[in-house]
């Protein structure tokens, strides 16, 4: 699997079956993300974990555009809906589907959900976390959220071996809560994501780091535009 990030929460993935899947696209806008990282010559399947401007800011146009499978809670695809979007694959927490080649079930997030539609923000079901299995293997995708206990649930339920997780603070957990996140799943691999995308989000690798101390767990860094396989 190839691991592509795209700055703040938006991630481009490659199975080794070549289904791409894109998660909360926020590319046009999103100023960590690289200028030849905005366009996309295949989308099989768009991820998305909750309504905010910078993890749905161009879904429609993508959705529009590449007629992917589009995954998420049900009132956000339904909104997805109304504005033209096809082939919703909408789900609610607990649930599972098949998805191309990847195994998606929808879990718990803490976070908000509004979508900013023609000035004013409206209901768009609860933020989300997703597991995927996908290449015999288990990732979890947090979306923004705090830590909350059930994340130990996810990790006796789901077995991840690796976790994408906020820690930029302010909106999301910061340092000190990831690091306690990482413990509950028992992940052996971390990737952060949403920080540095603007002053406001505090929380940095290098705290992290110091907080993931005698943890056995590994910490991979991307830059916006960087890809890893796992």
């Amino acid at each position: 699997m190839q691991i592509k990030w795209l700055g703040h929460g938006t991630f481009h993935l490659t199975l080794s079956s070549g289904q791409v899947i894109l998660v909360d696209p926020w590319v046009g806008g999103n100023p960590a993300c690289p200028e030849n990282c905005k366009t996309f010559s295949r989308i099989d399947t768009l991820l998305i974990t909750h309504g905010h401007f910078d993890h749905i800011a161009e879904a429609v146009e993508l959705a529009k555009k590449h007629s992917p499978k589009v995954v998420g809670i049900y009132e956000l695809c339904a909104w997805l809906q109304s504005k033209g979007v096809e082939n919703t694959c909408a789900m609610n927490k607990g649930g599972s589907q098949q998805v191309g080649d990847a195994r998606i079930t929808m879990v718990h997030a803490d976070h908000s959900c509004g979508i900013l539609d023609d000035g004013k923000i409206i209901y768009g079901g609860e933020a989300v976390g997703y597991v995927v299995n996908a290449d015999g293997r288990t990732f979890y995708f947090s979306g923004d959220t705090n830590v909350f206990g059930d994340m130990k649930l996810i990790g006796e339920l789901y077995h991840p071996q690796l976790a994408f997780l906020p820690i930029g603070d302010l909106f999301t957990m910061g340092p000190m809560e990831a690091a306690t996140a990482c413990r509950l799943l028992g992940i052996k691999k971390l990737i952060p994501m949403h920080f540095g995308t603007f002053s406001a989000l505090t929380g940095t690798p290098a705290s992290l780091e110091q907080e993931l101390k005698g943890s056995g767990i590994e910490m991979q860094v991307l830059s916006p535009g960087q890809s890893v396989t796992w």
